[in-house]
C-alpha cells in the first residue's frame, strides 16, 4: 500500500523561484488579514464556552440518559474545537497581530494535560523546523510507534497495533509527557533530580486539569456525581482520539516521506518548503470536516504557513496545489477514509521487521 513519490528533482533556479512563488502566497494573506478573521475567531471561542456550558449542563441532569448522551457529546465538541480550531491555531500565532491578550500565542494555556510551553517546544520548534527529519522531529511515531521503514525495528513494535489504540484514547497524557523524554531517563542519560525538576509544571497541570473535570465539577452534581465524572471523562476521550485521527492522517500517510539530518545544514528557504510538501498530507472534505479539524485538514497549507489563519488554508489550498502541479510536485491528498486507511496500514506493517514486509518494497523517502 506505500507509495513512491514521484516529485520531480528540481534545479537549484526552480527551488528558488519555488520559494517566491509560495512566499508571496503568504504575503497575500498577511496584507488582506483583518476583522473578518478577528471576529471568527472571537466567535469560534466564545462557541467553545457554548459547548461546554450546554454540555456541563446536561450533565447535571445526567440521571435521565438522553441528557447524558446529549451532554457528553457537546462537552467532547466544546473540548474538541478548542483544542484544534482555537488552542493549536492559537498558540502558533495565528491571531498575534490582534494585540488581544486572551489570544495571544505565547501565553494561551489550553485545556488538556499537557502544559502548553512544552508543546510549544516540541511542536512549534521541533517539529515544524525539523518536520520528518529522523532524529529530530519527535512527532515521528512520539517515540511509541514505527510508521517509517527507516525507523530501526524493535520487537517491542509487534505490539504496536495495541499501543496505537492506547495511545489514541490517552492522547492528550502522551503529549503532557512528551517533553520529559522518559527514555532518556530510562536509558540512564538524565538523573532522576532533573526529571523531577522537568515534571514539575507538567504535574502542576495535570493536578489542575484532573481537579477540574475528575472532582469539582463531578462534586457539583452531589449524588450525581459519577454521572459527571463519566461523562467527562468520555468527552475527553472524545477529544483525544478525534485528535489524534487527525494528526496521524496529516503526518502518516503512504506517500508522506522522513529525510535524513543531513538535509538541514545546507537547506535553502525553498528546500524547507519542499520537505513540508513532501512531508504532509491533505484531507479532502468540506466545510465542517475543516472547521472541526481545526483546518489540519489543511496539513500541507498548515506545514508552509503554520502562522497564517487556519481558517485561511481552504481559501490558499487551489493556489499552493497548481503551484505543486507546475514544479512537479505531489500534493498529497485523499478522504478521510482514504488517508486514515493509510495510517492503520503503516501501524500494522511497521510493527514487523523490514525483511517480514508484504508486498512491493518502498523507496526509502528522502534517501
Amino acid at each position: 500500500m506505500d507509495t513512491v513519490r514521484n516529485d520531480r528533482l528540481l534545479t537549484q533556479q526552480e527551488v528558488t523561484a519555488l520559494a517566491e512563488e509560495l512566499d508571496a502566497i503568504r504575503e497575500s494573506v498577511v496584507s488582506d488579514l483583518g476583522e473578518v478573521d478577528a471576529r471568527y475567531i472571537r466567535r469560534t471561542v466564545a462557541t467553545v464556552r457554548w459547548l461546554g456550558a450546554l454540555g456541563r449542563g446536561f450533565l447535571f441532569a445526567g440521571f435521565f440518559p438522553p441528557a447524558f448522551v446529549v451532554g457528553t457529546i457537546l462537552l467532547g465538541l466544546s473540548k474538541i474545537l478548542e483544542n484544534m480550531e482555537v488552542a493549536h491555531n492559537v498558540m502558533h500565532g495565528q491571531y498575534d497581530w490582534m494585540g488581544d491578550a486572551s489570544l495571544r500565542g505565547q501565553t494561551y494555556e489550553w485545556d488538556i494535560a499537557g502544559t502548553s510551553d512544552n508543546w510549544r517546544k516540541t511542536h512549534n520548534l521541533q517539529h515544524h523546523t525539523y518536520t520528518n527529519v529522523r532524529g529530530m522531529d519527535d512527532d515521528l511515531g512520539y517515540g511509541l510507534l514505527r510508521l517509517f521503514p527507516e525507523q530501526r525495528w524493535r520487537p517491542y513494535y509487534l505490539l504496536q497495533p495495541f499501543v496505537a489504540v492506547i495511545f489514541a484514547v490517552l492522547f492528550e497524557w502522551g503529549i503532557a509527557i512528551q517533553d520529559l523524554e522518559l527514555g532518556r531517563y530510562f536509558a540512564g542519560r538524565k538523573t532522576g533530580a532533573e526529571l523531577a525538576h522537568e515534571a514539575k509544571p507538567v504535574m502542576r497541570k495535570i493536578g489542575v486539569q484532573v481537579l477540574r473535570d475528575y472532582l469539582f465539577f463531578p462534586l457539583l452534581a452531589g449524588p450525581f456525581f459519577l454521572t459527571v465524572l463519566a461523562g467527562n471523562a468520555i468527552a475527553n476521550v472524545m477529544r483525544n482520539v478525534w485528535t489524534y485521527v487527525v494528526i496521524f492522517c496529516g503526518h502518516f500517510t503512504a506517500q508522506a516521506a522522513t529525510f535524513p539530518k543531513s538535509v538541514v545544514g545546507s537547506e535553502s528557504r525553498g528546500d524547507w518548503y519542499l520537505r513540508q510538501l513532501q512531508g504532509s498530507s491533505n484531507i479532502s472534505g468540506g466545510p465542517w470536516l475543516h472547521f472541526w479539524t481545526g483546518n489540519l485538514s489543511h496539513q500541507i497549507e498548515h506545514h508552509l504557513y503554520p502562522d497564517l489563519p487556519g481558517r485561511r488554508y481552504a481559501e490558499i489550498a487551489p493556489r499552493v496545489r497548481e503551484v505543486c502541479e507546475r514544479y512537479g510536485q505531489v500534493y498529497n491528498t485523499g478522504s478521510f477514509a482514504r488517508q486514515f486507511g493509510q495510517v492503520v496500514w503503516r501501524i500494522l506493517r511497521y510493527a514487523l521487521p523490514n525483511d517480514l514486509w508484504f508486498g512491493a518494497r518502498r523507496r526509502p523517502a528522502g534517501a
